[in-house]
């Protein structure tokens, strides 16, 4: 494995140097006090321990360096970071002896740190907070990503209230990032070919406590300018700089991972974006190997795992076959030995319809053993996006799972609530088994927990009062506004808060379907209400814009000045902000359109309570005693009259639920109704929803079983590959010859025996499995009974009699058989997908 150094100028102070590119802190918060006491007003405004470290004097170094008790705490900071990763962990003390040394774990965006703003919301969190989880559970994971040169936008309201789109540079020198080097000190640069020439790729480090994160950087002066911008921003340009982008993750971020040494059994992607990855690594198998590409990817796939993220198909990335060829011919036919035709295939529904985009989700579907949604509702909405991948399977056999997200919960609970949990639940609560929470939990008294939330109250609005003066000084604000500003909102005032993405679907103006009624709910003279709003609209998103512009116009109304404001630049710092101080987070996404949704989750360690529609997480979470849920659990689409009544529906719940039970109060100033309501979430869905269940429910339903998979199948040379493309290849062959012939069934003694004739012309009978179907209700699992085969059929080739026996507690017409593939090892309908049905 290669050597990495740090950048040429180093600190003389390599110690603090050490600390602060370990990104242990963005959640082990115990460092702030050294980095506060270097440059308290940076410190605050930035939270990045390597800005301010490459910011002070040589000066205040050298002073801070002889000062004993800052040295000191220096040295006990890191001796307990050193500990911590020397110690045992979860994986190491569950899954010892498992074939799993290493998962490559792929994403477009890390939301690990505003300090490093590579990311621009969900996907970003999700991946940023497993791999801080990965971290603390020892769970052995390489992530890859991108450095952009800007990254996603910054946002600013103009005088009218809009939102403008800034885009300030990422200096790789102000990041938390050290560049990989080769053993001679030369930095790294690997080479990816794009049409017409060779283009050179920087990578970087970044230290995630006991993970590494390496980030791929176009940006090298050997490239011509607009290659050196491929890395320019995330989620911008077109279809063109997004491929490329996508070749570089995936294509040389495997190649980074294989000259870093690393040999994983396990390559997790999480959206379509790292695709490429799975046939990169097919290549590698190939090089390794000598086998050809179709048994390298047979072999290799059942190491990969496909995470798909969004809840609508028009969310996957598509590439017009011309672009395709462009970009990949060269490298499908030189490289990876296969035809264009073939390689098109890969990412088709029709290979042989020469029109039909490339789809990266299609790709990553068949390159991978497993797919799963982040939530059981988008596991469902998953399924029947992905169902014409598989014709005439029913809805619930489409081979998509789910494991929900959680949020890694160090990252997002502020100092009072990390001091209260620990003081019931012990220090190391979030580094391993969570069992017992939920019992230690319900110890806290009324007080206990009342208390945390008048903090953590006030602690946001302070933090919401200078952000504000801020954000007015750089709009010329007068001052007389900023003034106000400083004394803007009320300790003692409930709270809501609404932060996320401003997109037409997740309906953040449905609070303004009737402007008077809200006025009439924060006006209130004995029960007001406060609201704090965040959030960007994406550039090109006009719609999503004139919200923003909606409720920037509608917090201009003299009576309800002081009881709403927008935050502008919505980010980490300003997300962690909120969830530890709001009361209620409000969420208001149009059914099923949230894939799973996180936001939300991270209030719930911080006593926060949750008013969201049924979708997402919180579908699985909802319970009246905990929150509050909009919607009746069914799909409406974009229907204006059905937007209006939920507008009704959720003014209803802040009038007649929300705000009595926060201001009905017992004689010590206690709201026991709301109380009783933090308990229980914060008990029952804190753990629950905690990126530590997410990072083990992976290992241990996805992770281990893959790397078991690829290592079976990777043996003796990949024989297991070339087996299971030889059993493929008779199936596919004969599958049109099947038929089913006649069939009977007779009911006796409380038993339907069902006889039924197949013909499976010259195929081995192995090869196939005939099973009687049913399907069930109340969301279980549909029947599936194996028949058995009896002798073959006396003058029919191919001809047998199969039988099953199943009880008569439901009708025998429920069940109906059918013939699909079966190979021991073999996924189906991933690697198989026919299927007959008896007509």
């Amino acid at each position: 494995m290669s050597d990495t150094s740090l950048p040429a100028q180093a600190s003389p102070f390599p110690e603090l140097e050490e600390l602060a590119l370990n990104l242990r802190w963005t959640w082990n918060r115990s460092s702030d006090e050294l980095w506060g006491k270097l440059d308290p007003e940076l410190w605050e405004l930035t939270q990045n321990p390597w800005v301010v470290l490459q910011t002070v004097s040589q000066e205040k170094l050298r002073a801070a360096a002889a000062d004993p008790a800052f040295r000191g705490r220096l040295e006990e900071l890191l001796k307990e970071q050193h500990a911590e990763a020397e110690s045992p962990c979860w994986f190491r003390n569950t899954h010892a002896d498992a074939n799993l040394k290493c998962v490559a774990y792929f994403s477009m965006e890390y939301m690990l740190n505003e300090g490093l703003p590579i990311y621009s919301g969900g996907l970003g969190n999700v991946a940023g907070d497993q791999l801080k989880a990965a971290s603390d559970m020892g769970i052995p994971v390489a992530a890859v990503g991108l450095l952009y040169q800007q990254g996603y936008f910054r946002q600013e309201f103009d005088s009218s209230g809009a939102q403008m789109a800034l885009y300030p540079f990422n200096d790789p020198g102000q990041l938390p990032i050290t560049p990989l080097r080769e053993k001679n000190g030369e930095w790294l640069r690997l080479p990816v070919a794009l049409p017409g020439l060779k283009v050179w790729i920087r990578a970087w480090q970044v230290r995630v406590g006991r993970t590494k994160l390496y980030l791929l950087d176009s940006n090298d002066p050997a490239n011509p300018p607009a290659y050196r911008g491929i890395t320019s921003e995330l989620y911008g340009g077109g279809p063109e700089l997004r491929l490329k982008q996508e070749i570089i993750l995936g294509i040389g971020g495997w190649r980074l991972l294989r000259w870093l040494g690393f040999r994983p059994e396990v390559c997790h992607l999480n959206e379509g974006h790292a695709a490429l990855a799975v046939l990169e690594r097919a290549r590698s198998y190939v090089k390794d190997t000598k086998q050809p590409f179709d048994v390298a990817l047979a072999v290799t796939r059942a190491g990969n795992l496909f995470t798909t993220h969004t809840p609508v198909e028009a969310g996957f990335d598509r590439f017009s076959p011309d672009l395709m060829a462009k970009y990949t011919k060269v490298y499908a036919e030189e490289l990876l030995g296969i035809s264009f035709h073939d390689f098109l295939a890969l990412g088709r529904r029709n290979p042989d319809d020469a029109s039909e985009p490339f789809n990266m989700a299609y790709l990553a579907t068949h390159g991978s053993g497993a797919v799963n949604g982040v939530s059981r509702l988008h596991g469902q909405v998953s399924r029947r996006i992905f169902e014409v991948l598989f014709p005439r399977w029913p809805e619930r056999e489409v081979p998509v799972s789910h494991v929900t997200n959680g949020v890694h919960v160090p990252t997002w609970e502020s100092p009072d609530a990390k001091k209260l949990w620990a003081g019931v639940c012990g220090a190391e609560l979030w580094m391993g088994d969570t069992a017992c929470l939920e019992s230690d939990l319900r110890k806290l008294t009324d007080a206990q927990l009342w208390q945390l939330r008048m903090n953590t109250t006030k602690g946001l609005i302070e933090y919401t009062r200078t952000r504000l003066v801020r954000q007015l000084g750089t709009q010329g604000a007068s001052a007389a506004e900023i003034a106000s500003a400083e004394r803007i909102f009320d300790f003692n005032v409930l709270t809501l808060g609404f932060a996320r993405r401003f997109a037409t679907y997740k309906r953040p103006n449905l609070l303004l379907q009737d402007p008077e009624r809200l006025v009439r709910i924060l006006n209130h003279p004995q029960w007001p209400v406060q609201l704090i709003l965040a959030g960007k609209a994406h550039p090109q998103d006009l719609g999503g814009q004139a919200m923003i512009k909606q409720w920037n116009e509608f917090i201009r109304r003299p009576e309800v000045r002081n009881r709403v404001v927008f935050l502008s630049d919505y980010d980490k710092l300003l997300t962690r902000q909120l969830v530890q101080g709001v009361d209620v987070w409000v969420n208001t996404p149009r059914r099923p359109w949230e894939a799973s949704g996180t936001s939300g989750m991270k209030v719930l360690v911080n006593g926060g309570l949750n008013l969201s529609e049924l979708d997402g997480w919180w579908v699985e979470a909802y319970s009246p005693d905990l929150g509050w849920a909009l919607g009746d659990g069914k799909e409406h689409g974009d229907d204006p009259a059905w937007d209006r009544a939920e507008a009704q529906a959720l003014y209803d719940l802040l009038e007649r639920e929300v705000v009595p039970a926060f201001y009905q109060r017992d004689e010590q100033g206690i709201a026991p109704a709301w109380v009783a309501k933090m308990r229980e979430s914060m008990a029952r869905l804190t753990a629950q929803f905690s990126a530590n269940r997410t990072v083990r429910e992976y290992t241990e339903k996805h992770y281990l079983p893959a790397a078991a998979a690829y290592c079976q199948r990777a043996s003796n040379n990949g024989k297991f590959g070339v087996e299971l493309l030889e059993w493929k290849r008779l199936v596919a062959t004969h599958w049109a010859n099947l038929r089913f012939g006649g069939a009977q069934v007779e009911t006796r003694d409380h038993s339907h025996v069902f006889e039924v004739q197949v013909y499976l012309d010259e195929l081995d009978p192995e090869a196939v499995r005939v099973e009687l179907y049913a399907e069930s209700g109340n969301g279980e699992e549909p029947s599936r009974i194996p028949m058995t085969r009896g002798a073959a059929l006396v003058g029919a080739m191919g001809g047998y009699l199969y039988t099953a026996t199943v009880p008569a507690t439901r009708p025998a017409g429920d069940y109906t058989p059918r013939v699909v593939p079966f190979k021991e090892g073999a996924r189906v309908p991933l690697e198989a997908s026919q299927i007959l049905w008896q007509r």
